[in-house]
């Protein structure tokens, strides 16, 4: 009898060891295949089951989360939601996650190991730690001064600081509510569909991932190519430019909205955006320099990220002479978000060194324990300190005597660059409008900011000034902003 008890408790042993080896294999080989299988629905719960970390600017949470009835209890919901849409995106219970909301998802919704004093613990009882901060580097007033100019039109601000890299203001225009994303009711589906089929597609975010041609707002780049390969060394000498200038192997004559551009110098060049010049100077340059400097500014970048995604700027690998000439004023297939070009701006306010843009300063505990910080980093050099000096002497002569001087502030030195490129079928669009610029307040050791605008929709003539007219003022504003807000820094 004691022999058939033995083997009956060996094989319960055996049934039992099974049991284990089987709950090891489901609860721990084999959990992230249930967890990610899309008819598991506990992490979805879990997931909204406490409130999501905040998005904070200046010292103050620009999101929050509300706490409702349904399966999933908190709902995200945004402070100012129009105003920060772009930096935010939105956190959706149907529709994910984007911009910050998902760059910096794990630590918003508490799942970042980060977070963890003792994160091997938490994967065994599957706790969920309090979503983290992410602290900004916006400057609000900035932000707030670029979304009130560019109210009712269809455009982009993007502003950094030239010695850090820190995102100060990231603004398109139309845009929306990311509140009204937020939910899993039908107000929320409803919302959405709206928002997809709207024409004016206020959910793109023009800022970082919409390209433009940049106009003459990229004869900064060409400028600094020409100097960098001595193919212009006095800015005051004769450039030898024919008004018009013949594209080379075609009959197509290029002209000028500005007088006086014939065989005109680099610096009257720049401040009148004289289009023959810097097509002929793009020429001399030649294609492999062209392309060298570009990609020191940025350009051609698959990889730049703030921390979410930024559309590559794009400078075009093979041309002809022609296509060269067109490109070296911002046209034929050049394209550059607002925040490039914000960069190029940057690079001449910072001594010709390119810095990697950012708008996390840090993250944090709930609690406020730091549990990640940004470092200042520079991706490239540019240019020269010399060759970046005298493109500020003639970006400061574009706005006190040339197309920019509706960017001019009292009390400040600032730079500037007007654009207009043509877009459509035969040019028939609208001109884009463009303005870069850069502000030093008087008296301060560095420039504070500098500052990229687009206007899609400017209401003006097709001439150079129509920057000027139409983005240099909202150029203007934010500058003003970060100065006022900020009148020691840099001093």
């Amino acid at each position: 009898m004691s022999r058939y008890i033995r083997r009956a408790a060996a094989l319960c042993g055996v049934l039992l060891m099974a049991l284990l080896v089987n709950a090891t294999r489901v609860q721990i080989v084999e959990s992230s295949r249930y967890d990610g299988n899309p008819a598991n629905r506990r992490q979805l719960i879990a997931r909204y089951a406490q409130p999501r970390g905040d998005i904070v600017v200046d010292g103050r949470p620009v999101t929050g989360s509300r706490s409702t009835d349904g399966m999933f209890r908190y709902e995200r919901t945004y402070g100012d939601g129009r105003l920060y849409a772009a930096v935010t995106g939105f956190a959706s219970q149907l529709y994910g996650t984007t911009q910050l909301e998902d760059a910096q998802d794990a630590l918003l919704s508490g799942t970042d190991p980060l977070l963890a004093p003792l994160p091997l613990w938490n994967d065994i009882v599957r706790a969920r730690n309090p979503g983290g901060t992410v602290v900004t580097t916006l400057n609000g007033a900035a932000q707030r001064a670029a979304y009130r100019q560019l109210a009712g039109r269809t455009g982009a601000v993007a502003a950094v600081e030239p010695s850090t890299g820190r995102v100060l203001a990231l603004v398109s225009t139309p845009t929306y509510d990311p509140g009204e994303l937020s939910g899993s009711g039908e107000a929320a589906a409803r919302a959405w569909a709206r928002l997809n089929g709207d024409a004016a597609q206020p959910m793109l975010n023009r800022a970082v991932r919409q390209t433009y041609p940049p106009g003459s707002t990229f004869k900064v780049v060409t400028a600094a190519a020409a100097l960098e390969a001595g193919v212009v060394t006095d800015l005051d000498a004769p450039t030898r430019s024919p008004d018009p200038y013949r594209l080379p192997g075609t009959t197509t004559r290029l002209t000028n909205e500005s007088e006086g551009c014939a065989d005109a110098s680099l610096r009257y060049a720049f401040a009148w955006s004289c289009n023959t010049v810097f097509a002929g100077l793009g020429v001399k340059v030649g294609l492999r320099n062209m392309l060298a400097t570009a990609a020191d500014f940025g350009f051609n970048d698959r990889r730049l990220g703030i921390p979410f995604a930024v559309a590559p700027s794009t400078f075009d690998r093979k041309l002809d002479r022609a296509q060269l000439a067109m490109s070296s004023i911002g046209q034929f297939d050049t394209r550059a978000t607002p925040l490039q070009m914000a960069m190029v701006a940057a690079a001449v306010a910072g001594g010709g060194w390119v810095r990697a843009p950012y708008l996390v300063e840090r993250t944090t505990t709930r609690s406020g324990k730091t549990v990640t910080r940004t470092a200042p980093r520079t991706l490239h050099r540019a240019m020269t300190p010399a060759t970046a000096e005298q493109l500020r002497e003639m970006m400061t002569d574009a706005v006190e005597e040339g197309t920019g001087g509706n960017a001019a502030i009292p009390g400040a030195t600032v730079g500037g660059k007007t654009g207009t490129a043509q877009h459509g079928v035969r040019n028939s669009g609208k001109p884009y409008a463009w303005f870069i610029s850069w502000a030093q307040a008087d008296g301060a050791l560095e420039p504070a900011v500098a500052v990229a605008v687009v206007v899609e929709d400017a209401a003006a003539e097709r001439s150079e000034i129509s920057g000027g007219g139409n983005a240099a003022p909202i150029a203007k504003a934010v500058m003003e902003a970060v100065l006022t807000s900020h009148p020691r820094r840099g001093r």
